[in-house]
């Protein structure tokens, strides 16, 4: 199973634990594990199912490439950390 974490400052807004979900993608995964927690999918995730602007992913320690339809692979024993992105100047 793909392990997903979650930094601290996003579950500051949002519980969202440390989990483990099944899928071939990263999109998949990310269905998987927001099932049971409605609030962190709304929170990391759009309505169209693709990643918000103030969010990003990195898979075993790679920038996610599709923010859109989140089709990046991933193995059963991939690491995936959501992170809130920082911006401004």
């Amino acid at each position: 199973m793909v392990k997903i974490l979650f930094t601290a400052n996003i579950q500051r807004h949002v519980e969202c634990p440390e989990t483990d979900a099944d899928g071939a993608t990263l999109g998949e995964v990310l269905d998987n594990a927001f099932k049971e927690n409605a609030r962190a999918r709304a929170y990391v995730l759009d309505d169209q199912a693709a990643l918000r602007k103030h969010m990003t992913i990195f898979v075993d320690g790679r920038a996610l490439r599709d923010r859109v339809r989140l089709s990046d692979p991933v193995a059963p024993s991939s690491v995936v950390y959501v992170f809130q992105a920082l911006s401004g100047g």
